[in-house]
Formats: structure tokens, C-alpha cells, sequence
């Protein structure tokens, strides 16, 4: 898939409004496998190919400013008796770019369905 200039592929999409979902949930930092979870529940498995496509597009995000990340404390993982996480934050930039996105599908949405309801029968 080519990208436009300025514009996030459906992937990046999906991925800040995934994380917008997160912090209306409560949750204000995320990590990868938390992220392709959630994918995958909603999207029905279709999006996500494989995790090396999700964190080269976490690494995108980053690089754009719509994400930001760190790498947990790592007393927790050694605790844990598992391997550190890079957690994500979405940046107010990120909001504003998922935002920016819905806003034009609902109101392609609402052209839709205008034209369905007056269409000649």
C-alpha cells in the first residue's frame, strides 16, 4: 500500500484509535501485545498480519510524534520472571490525527446512507 503524503496507512489508523479507546478505558500507556489483542478482537483478526507489521508501524507512529514510548521499569519483568516491555503513550498529536480521520468517515457515512434513503425505487 502506498502512502499519501500526510496521511497514516489503515494500520497506524487503527492502531491510534485503538490507543484513544485505551485511555477512555483508563488505560494511558500500552504495549504491543495489548495492542494486536485489541486489533484483533475488533477487526475480526483481518488487519494484523504479523507482529513484525505492528511494531514497525509502532516504530512509524513514533517517529511522527503521534506515539511515544518507553521501556518499563525493569524490576517488574524480573519479578515477573518475564522479558521488559516498550509501553506506548498516544500523544495529544495522535488524538488529533485519529480524530481528524473519524470526523470524514462519519460524514461519508452520512452521505451514504442520504442516498440510500432517497434513491429512486
Amino acid at each position: 500500500m502506498r502512502r499519501k503524503p500526510g496521511r497514516l496507512v489503515p494500520l497506524e489508523l487503527a492502531i491510534c484509535r485503538t490507543a484513544v479507546q485505551l485511555r477512555r478505558r483508563g488505560t494511558g500507556e500500552f504495549h504491543g501485545y495489548e495492542i494486536a489483542k485489541h486489533l484483533a478482537d475488533v477487526a475480526d483478526h483481518r488487519r494484523l498480519t504479523a507482529y513484525g507489521t505492528l511494531y514497525r508501524a509502532l516504530a512509524r507512529l513514533e517517529t511522527m510524534g503521534l506515539l511515544q514510548s518507553r521501556w518499563e521499569d525493569p524490576h517488574i519483568p524480573a519479578a515477573e520472571n518475564r522479558p521488559g516491555r516498550r509501553l506506548y503513550a498516544l500523544t495529544a498529536a495522535g488524538e488529533a490525527a485519529a480524530a481528524a480521520v473519524v470526523k470524514p468517515d462519519i460524514a461519508r457515512t452520512a452521505r451514504r446512507a442520504r442516498r440510500r434513503k432517497w434513491a429512486p425505487a
